[in-house]
């Protein structure tokens, strides 16, 4: 099969992915008992280079897909599969496990309103990203976060990946908002439109050095708030970690858990 715009996916968070992914140069090809997802731009990009299965993994599935990965991707140094449910149902976990996979297990959120904030920051402007200071500030911002080894390939990766968010956003296709200090960039996320009533966030994160100032809360706020009056959306989609404490404060806004999205990765050797 060829590629193909209009594959049918079941799960919002992977659904609205794929979305984000076609807008900034993805391909997609539906193989039948998987979905082939490709980024040319950005090849060291995991989870915009992976195998989207229909299934949970059967037993002997983890060496089949396995092996249809490397087939799929043959240069890739890293594996990357997930599965298109929305009951977080695995299947032969323990196989998974022995073959050097971890499970990352998402909670997809949503929100058709939101409250304010209990405690709001008020010290700090918050505006859209437009200047390529703002842009700047955000790489380095997203490689202070990182959770993964800051080396080259990181850099690297990044860059390319804030270079497709940044030409979404002047396209036309959603925004990325900041708190600011003066012109200091403390907290930013992206908010991305669909066209029809659906708006995903990307990237919430926060400076480690304004951390635990409610930035992340009122951004999320401000720009939900966006999001469901001048951006047209009529339901927000957030993909949270359930581990991470930044859960609590998408909770406490009115965001409800609505799917488990999973996903398994193999890093480099």
């Amino acid at each position: 099969m060829g590629e193909d715009v209009g594959v049918e996916i079941k799960s919002l968070g992977y659904r609205t992915d794929l979305l984000l992914l076609q807008l900034g140069g993805s391909t997609l090809r539906d193989a039948g008992e998987y979905v082939v997802v490709r980024t040319p731009g950005n090849p060291g990009f995991w989870w915009g280079n992976f195998l989207l299965y229909r299934t949970p993994f059967a037993t002997g599935d983890a060496k089949i897909r396995l092996d249809e990965f490397r087939r799929e991707f043959p240069d890739a140094a890293h594996v990357a599969i997930g599965i298109d449910t929305v009951d977080g149902e695995v299947g032969a976990e323990d196989e998974l496990t022995a073959a050097g996979f971890t499970v990352d297990r998402s909670v997809v959120m949503t929100a058709d309103r939101v409250l304010e904030p209990q405690r709001p920051n008020a010290d700090s402007t918050y505006r859209f990203l437009n200047s390529d200071d703002d842009w700047e500030q955000l790489y380095r911002q997203s490689l202070a976060t990182a959770s993964m080894k800051v080396d080259a390939a990181y850099e690297d990766f990044t860059r390319r990946r804030l270079a497709a968010k940044r030409e979404l956003v002047d396209d036309g296709h959603g925004k990325w908002f900041g708190a600011f200090d003066g012109d200091r960039l403390q907290s930013a996320l992206g908010l991305m439109f669909d066209g029809r009533g659906l708006a995903r966030f990307q990237d919430v994160q926060t400076s480690p050095e304004d951390r635990g100032r409610g930035l992340a809360t009122t951004l999320v706020h401000h720009a939900s708030t966006y999001g469901l009056t001048e951006g047209g959306a009529r339901t927000l989609v957030m993909v949270a970690d359930p581990e991470y404490l930044a859960i609590r404060i998408y909770r406490s806004l009115g965001f409800t858990d609505s799917e488990t999205q999973l996903g398994f990765a193999k890093p480099p050797a």
